[in-house]
């Protein structure tokens, strides 16, 4: 019997014949495949502009630099998402914090984030940033944390790496409706993969202009910038101190291609985390709780056990998992406490409601290939755990 994992990619044959065209074509970096992914994607989401990386960590590094993040400067993120989201900030040389959760959807809980700010203003550190994460790819209340910036006059990033193919009302994620800048992951267990790879959207053409800069060296050729009159047609300039974040023809090839097939990804996706909602209603866990105004892309379908109605702890069941084959994972311990962060000065207990979660969660199989008879097979070895 081989492992069920969390997540996988699906990878179909004009998948792969789309890569090989690039492998045989003349460009196999700075082609046109990245500009056409660049654009696929934009307008899938309804927004002006896709500036592709070689990462959704660079996606956020570039976002934060974009929208001036630099010492002395505070960025909130949420504690329950990849260190990606706060490490941002760092390579920024701004501070970090972290906004509780709403125990409902595993977001940044709104209260929280309002009373936070209510203080932070009182004690003049407001955040030059906030990044709201759409955990498991269930947007954030945006609506509400836009109301706030306006009110209290931070940037916001949304960390969309789970959300692509998502909605927030009738609306796709990654409009950048209510943000200035939103950031995909294209991972292979996300919902689309490039193999490594992400994208940084926004409607602001400035900040479009500066991540573009910022991702290739700080480099242009436009002569409408450029400082000095060319020395001749091989002429460039560096303008500002960017980096080599650049996504390759062979990954955009991949990720075009991907895009033809994100709504159908989206769909099954749907289609399995109903079924378990159905399968694990009467078990001793919560299933994910669903936003009338959101569609989730259900990058990852978590399970809280009800640790008070199980005569097992939260490793008991998922040890039981793992020593059936189900490759359970746990998506994310509170980011604070890791061993970095407590040298920054983070202690237990900073965000409760997080430590909470992190104490019942567990992310179980879902992606678009797993069939309906794995899934009874997760579903099984649930049970055998959760009465073992």
């Amino acid at each position: 019997m081989s492992v069920i994992p969390y997540g996988r990619q699906d990878i179909d044959e004009a998948d792969i014949e789309a890569v090989i065209d690039v492998l045989r074509s003349d460009f196999l970096t700075q082609g046109s495949a990245v500009p056409a992914f660049e654009k696929a994607v934009a307008d899938y989401c309804g927004v002006e502009f896709g500036l592709a990386v070689n990462s959704a960590t660079s996606a956020l590094h570039i976002a934060c630099l974009a929208l001036g993040a630099g010492p002395g400067d505070f960025v909130w993120t949420s504690p329950i998402t990849f260190v990606a989201s706060a490490n941002c900030a760092l390579y920024c040389g701004a501070k970090i914090d972290f906004v509780d959760i709403d125990p409902s959807t595993y977001n940044m809980s709104v209260e929280a984030l309002a009373k936070k700010l209510a203080v932070a203003e009182k004690q003049r550190h407001l955040p030059k940033i906030v990044i709201p994460v759409h955990m498991c790819g269930q947007s954030c209340d945006m609506a509400a944390i836009k109301k706030l910036a306006d009110q209290y006059g931070f940037k916001i990033i949304e960390d969309a790496s789970h959300a692509i193919g998502g909605k927030y009302k009738d609306k796709p994620v990654g409009n950048c409706h209510y943000g200035d800048i939103t950031v995909f992951s294209f991972h292979p267990v996300k919902i689309i993969t490039t193999g490594e790879g992400g994208m940084a959207l926004t409607n602001d053409p400035q900040l479009a202009e500066k991540m573009g800069d910022l991702r290739s060296h700080g480099v242009t050729r436009d002569p409408q910038r450029l400082a000095r009159k060319p020395d001749g047609p091989w002429y460039y300039e560096q303008l500002s101190l960017g980096f080599n974040y650049r996504m390759t023809d062979i990954q955009a090839a991949l990720g075009l291609n991907q895009m033809q097939r994100v709504d159908g990804f989206i769909a099954r996706r749907l289609e399995l985390a109903t079924r378990y909602d159905q399968l694990l209603a009467e078990l001793s866990l919560t299933t994910p709780w669903r936003h009338k105004d959101n569609i989730s892309a259900f990058h990852l379908y978590i399970i809280r056990l009800k640790l008070d109605e199980i005569d097992r702890t939260h490793k008991d069941v998922f040890e039981a998992l793992r020593e059936n084959e189900i490759g359970v994972n746990l998506h994310y311990m509170p980011v604070y406490l890791q061993p970095y962060y407590a040298q920054l000065g983070f202690k237990p207990g900073h965000c409760p409601k997080a430590e909470r979660y992190y104490g019942e969660a567990i992310s179980i199989p879902l992606f678009p290939l797993l069939t309906n008879e794995q899934q009874d097979q997760v579903v099984g070895a649930l049970k055998g755990a959760l009465k073992c």
